[in-house]
């Protein structure tokens, strides 16, 4: 009664895919969602750092597994994109498959697709945390240390998360409160962000780069407002928000450019 097995993906229909459970398969995405890497403002370390590691992988050098950790809304998960779209701009072919974290599980049977492929995949879960009695964390070692197989060597794994160590200090703590062994109790799930090779740590923007993020926003979409009006306005954008961050400042400039009639591509 059970479908039978998906047949082997066609890669070359797109450049980006969405891993997909019951049943298995990859969707591909004929437009991926993201800005220019150039209008990520305050991430220039990371930036750099990301986007170098990635041009490696994709000429098939050594690259390492990266976590991207930090602040809400500071542009984690558009700094992946971003990069993977400026490496394919500099003709670097590298394919982008999201997993969700919910099909972790899946995973074994995922890297058995990717790696027939002769094509390199970047693998990207974004939002990445586990808690309590979660499990499904065993099931991603196979991506970074591999198990008997390894990991293929045409797949690279980022992962974004607003936890260093992909589980909340409180439950760290808890844990080694009430264990027996309490180093033992947590060491198995700290340990798996000690896993990635690099760490990318992201961290709430100042007041200028906020003003910053805006304005570049404003001149790559023509949209036209003089600097005392959008500081006034974008602060007090801010202020009703109670944050700000690249996520804040992008839905104020969403709503300037709605009032002002300009048209966004997305």
């Amino acid at each position: 009664m059970s479908p039978p097995p998906a047949g082997a993906p066609d890669f070359d229909a797109a450049g980006a895919f969405v891993w997909h459970t019951n049943p298995d398969g990859l969707t591909p995405v004929p437009k991926v969602n993201r800005i220019a890497l150039d209008l990520l403002i305050g991430v220039d370390r990371s930036r750099e750092t990301l986007l170098e590691n990635t041009r490696q992988f994709a000429r098939g050098l050594p690259a390492n597994n990266a976590l991207l950790w930090g602040a809400r809304g500071m542009g984690k998960s558009s700094l992946v994109k971003a990069v993977h779209g400026a490496v394919n701009a500099e003709g670097l072919p590298l394919k982008v498959v999201e997993l969700q974290r919910e099909d972790l599980p899946s995973i074994s049977r995922l890297l058995t697709h990717l790696r027939a492929s002769d094509h390199r995949f970047l693998l990207f879960c974004d939002d990445l945390s586990f808690s309590h009695d979660d499990q499904h964390y065993k099931s991603l070692k196979a991506v970074l240390d591999g198990g008997i197989e390894g990991r293929p060597e045409n797949v690279l794994f980022y992962a974004t998360s607003n936890r260093r160590h992909l589980m909340p200090r409180d439950m760290i703590e808890n844990e080694r409160g009430s264990a027996i062994n309490p180093s033992e109790a947590v060491e198995e799930k700290v340990s798996l962000s000690d896993r990635f090779g690099l760490w990318l740590g992201f961290h709430a923007c100042s007041q200028d780069e906020y003003l910053a993020m805006i304005r570049g926003y404003c001149d790559a979409h023509g949209v036209e407002i003089e600097d005392d009006v959008l500081r006034a306005e974008a602060v007090e954008w801010q202020a009703t928000r109670g944050a700000r961050s690249g996520r804040v400042a992008w839905q104020y400039f969403t709503d300037l450019a709605g009032r002002r009639g300009v048209k966004v591509a997305g």
